[in-house]
């Protein structure tokens, strides 16, 4: 197995190491550990192990994006930048990378699958779930080895690459196109979970939406009331009930 096809298979693990201490630092330097051992591979081994503690520490970014780091670390060790620099990077790299990383996947790739998934279940079922999974896990080794390939060539310049490339435009992009993927499949869910219903429980859910879509909006509590937590609170509402109505 190749250096880089083993650091690629450990950055698909790198969030089962998350610490206080050093949130994903450790995962990434267990990531770039085999290609830092090829860097220094004619060199001393006290240069290899200062190379892997400084690619473990502290890191903090979007687990899929984190292969961009790794890479970079590792082009910047073959080239002989000092070390202080190559941890300057590294702080450098973990807020843009985290934001990038969330708009483009939690906020855009994610919910889009999701919506998507929503309204095929109708037609295909739990093969609509099935595909979801398989689309995402393809997705995140893609984009994973898309970083490492962008690191490994950049290093130093990886910043200004980043600026270039499909990256920013893809995050707006994979937003819009989940705002429209989960628009179209709420009212279809919706309609598919109601149609059998009786007008009260009708007339509940309406009611339920207005006074949502109201909370979310007032300036009084918008800052309070998200989408999510007005959700969260009508499941557990929802749970409740089902207990004491049983």
């Amino acid at each position: 197995m190749s250096a880089k096809l083993e650091s690629l298979l450990r950055l698909m693990a790198v969030q089962a190491s998350y610490t206080y201490e050093r949130m994903a630092g450790i995962g990434v330097g267990h990531a770039a550990t085999p290609l830092l051992r090829d860097v220094f591979a004619q060199r001393p081994a006290r240069d290899r192990r200062e190379a892997i503690a400084r690619s473990a520490d502290f890191f903090n970014s979007h687990p899929y994006l984190a292969s961009v780091a790794v890479g970079a670390v590792v082009k910047a060790e073959r080239d002989g930048v000092p070390g202080p620099v190559i941890s300057r990077l590294r702080t450098a790299l973990s807020g843009p990378l985290g934001a990038l990383g969330d708009q483009l996947i939690w906020a855009g790739w994610v919910p889009t699958l999701i919506g998507i998934a929503l309204i095929a279940a109708h037609a295909f079922g739990i093969w609509a779930i099935v595909a979801l999974l398989v689309v995402h896990n393809i997705l995140r080794v893609w984009i994973t080895a898309w970083g490492l390939e962008l690191g490994l060539r950049e290093g130093l310049g990886v910043g200004a690459a980043l600026q270039r490339s499909w990256l920013p435009l893809g995050a707006v992009e994979a937003q819009r196109a989940a705002a429209l993927a989960v628009g179209v499949a709420v009212p279809i869910v919706v309609g598919r979970v109601l149609a059998a219903a009786p007008p009260a429980a009708i007339a509940v859910t309406v009611a339920a939406g207005l006074v949502g879509a109201t909370l979310t909006i007032l300036p009084a509590t918008k800052t309070r009331v998200t989408g999510l937590r007005f959700g969260l609170a009508l499941v557990a509402l929802a749970v409740i009930t089902a207990g004491v109505l049983r």
